[in-house]
């Protein structure tokens, strides 16, 4: 059983920009009170006519085309999202009719906000046992579709948007590029993040998520570390969900990641649910922040109360 790696990344966001202003003019909100609250100031929003599988197949194509491939050198792809709302074709399969595959096997995951390690953590076991040559990863959510947005406690936070990730098999003597992943859930607090409903809308309890984030998640980050023999110490780079700043800097301080940098997309694209890791990840590198071979922390939560992460190499 080899091990996988990550060769190449994307990422994609819709055009329009949702700015805190623009959304005081909507409901009973300010600048002031969102930035102080979560840290956002701005989000991407989809239009009516850009499913959440357009925005996938985006964020697909352009880490293919980083990683040098084409669509047909892929036979497996797993697609992280809550929001699709037909039941069949599944997301995966739409995303693999745009980009003209042609025999990959087609998975979603829904586990919202930790759907990204979650998918990931099922790409790297697929090529370990040999069921998968290379995988397409992606993270994918059109939040605005389940906001609501009268409820200014929810509308404010979410944003919508795709990160990919290119999986392929090390060669057998090299080091895996992506560690053990640790995964669990609370089942007794599954209720405090929701979308559900006809037509399904988007809810949270948010004192009792950010209890939890910042009071349980922190040991469990160290030991997705630990299962790397890694030190929080000498991670390049934390990536966790972006729910919240309040959330995302206490937590990456109290994980021990004191010479990481720190990724803050959640300021300019707020809560993209399973999009927000692979999409942070891919600006991260896009801009250089770093470097090949550096060891990062991804780590999702959320919805479910669940959680997963892993340490992956940059590619």
């Amino acid at each position: 059983m080899h091990g996988s790696r990550i060769t190449a990344v994307g990422h994609y966001q819709p055009a329009r920009v949702l700015t805190n202003e623009e959304l005081a003019g909507m409901v009973d909100t300010s600048d002031e009170w969102i930035t102080s609250r979560v840290g956002i100031r701005t989000r991407h929003i989809a239009g009516p006519d850009e499913p959440v599988d357009e925005l996938a197949a985006h964020a697909g194509a352009k880490a293919l085309a980083s990683a040098g491939l084409t669509p047909a050198d892929v036979d497996l792809v797993l697609v992280a999202t809550s929001t699709a709302i037909d039941r069949s074709p599944n997301t995966a399969a739409r995303v693999a009719a745009r980009l003209g595959m042609t025999e990959p096997a087609t998975l979603d995951l829904n586990v919202v906000c930790a759907g990204f390690p979650h998918a990931l953590a099922t790409a790297d076991h697929a090529v370990r046992a040999g069921s998968a040559r290379r995988a397409l990863v992606i993270g994918a959510d059109k939040m605005s579709e389940v906001a609501d947005w009268e409820d200014r406690t929810t509308c404010v936070l979410v944003g919508d948007g795709a990160g990919a990730a290119v999986v392929e098999a090390c060669e057998p003597q090299a080091e895996p590029g992506i560690g053990p992943v640790l995964w669990g859930s609370v089942p007794e607090l599954g209720h405090a993040v929701r979308i559900e409903g006809t037509p399904p809308r988007f809810a949270q309890e948010g004192q009792s998520v950010y209890r939890w984030a910042t009071t349980r998640l922190p040991a469990i980050a160290r030991r997705a570390c630990e299962r790397s023999g890694l030190d929080p110490a000498d991670l390049a780079a934390v990536v966790l969900h972006q729910a919240n700043l309040r959330i995302i800097e206490p937590l990456a301080e109290r994980i021990g990641a004191v010479n990481a940098v720190v990724a803050r997309d959640v300021v300019d694209s707020g809560n993209t649910s399973a999009a927000s890791i692979p999409l942070a990840l891919s600006k991260l590198v896009e801009r250089g922040e770093i470097r090949s071979g550096d060891p990062v922390l991804l780590f999702g939560f959320g919805g479910n109360l669940s959680y997963a992460g892993q340490v992956i190499r940059c590619p």
